[in-house]
């Protein structure tokens, strides 16, 4: 089985002080898509320089020919279908249909209170979560849309000309609940996840890859309930959340074993943080573009 590599560029930087030349550097050293968070600030990026996503995948079009961009994820918790679908049918036309749609629930971090309201809760968020992605499917493949939700509704909203991709751009759908599974097994043209977050603190390399196999078998089961081979949905893998935290980017064989053993899983896509000094995604520049050229080679 074939694995891409790809990467994550928080957007932290100016983009003429260092912002730009990453995402150049990117496609220079051959990733499949460059991915960017979309949040209004996060975790220990709080009180520094932090940039929107989508303003930023435009400027990364712009600047690249060949790079996939992508939200790596993108969530209700501060974004509205209506007002979404607009700005990615732009960008997905600017790129020349290079976009890729990560989109998860949400979480309970500073987007889901910058708006002023309280943070939803987990049965709140699934609820949105299921309205907002059926609702942006149709946003994205329709001229014109009427839809009266609980929490999300359009009026004759129209998206002409549509995306370059069609019928629309592809959606990463990030979960790991039974609600969730459900929409990407439904809407997904891929499935994200980040592993478990419980053995993150105390947990094993070896444990991590027994959940994450029970996670791909939950979503073989919810996309034989909807009638479609799982094998159909890209299986991406959001490195740096897992008990193996940054070891995989000590070294080329680390990160090859590493990937191997995903690999194996099924995974189809493992995406890597961007170096950034003094933070948790510290590693070390020359191991990771000798990683970025060398180790999908080494595993084929």
């Amino acid at each position: 089985m074939s694995l891409r590599l790809s990467t994550v560029i928080l957007p932290y930087r100016r983009w003429h002080e260092g912002g730009r030349s990453a995402w150049v550097r990117a496609e220079q050293l051959g990733f499949h898509t460059a991915y960017t968070y979309d949040h209004l600030s996060w975790r220990s990026f709080r009180d520094g320089p932090w940039f929107g996503a989508i303003p930023t995948l435009t400027a990364a079009a712009a600047a690249t020919d060949r790079l996939r961009l992508g939200t790596l994820v993108t969530s209700p918790n501060f974004r509205h279908p209506v007002t979404l679908a607009k700005e990615l049918i732009s960008l997905d036309d600017i790129s020349g249909g290079r976009v890729t749609l990560g989109i998860g629930a949400g979480g309970t971090g500073f987007d889901a209170t910058a708006l002023g309201q309280e943070p939803w809760s987990p049965r709140e968020r699934a609820d949105r979560f299921a309205e907002f992605v059926p609702l942006l499917d149709r946003l994205l493949t329709e001229d014109a849309v009427s839809s009266e939700g609980r929490f999300y509704s359009a009026d004759e909203a129209r998206n002409i000309p549509g995306c370059v991709q069609r019928p629309r751009l592809p959606f990463a759908v990030a979960a790991t609940g039974p609600r969730g599974l459900r929409l990407a097994a439904r809407y997904g043209q891929a499935w994200v996840t980040t592993g478990d977050p419980k053995l993150y603190e105390t947990g094993t390399p070896e444990q991590s890859v027994t959940a994450l196999r029970g996670q791909i078998g939950k979503l073989t089961e919810a996309c034989e309930a909807a009638g479609r081979d799982v094998a159909e949905l890209d299986k991406v893998l959001l490195t740096g959340f897992t008990p193996d935290r940054a070891r995989p980017l000590a070294s080329l064989d680390a990160f090859v074993d590493f990937a191997g053993r995903h690999r194996e899983l099924g995974f189809t896509e493992i995406v890597i943080h961007w170096p950034i000094p003094d933070s948790d995604f510290a590693a070390d520049e020359k191991v990771f573009e000798r990683i970025a050229m060398e180790a999908l080679a080494q595993l084929d």
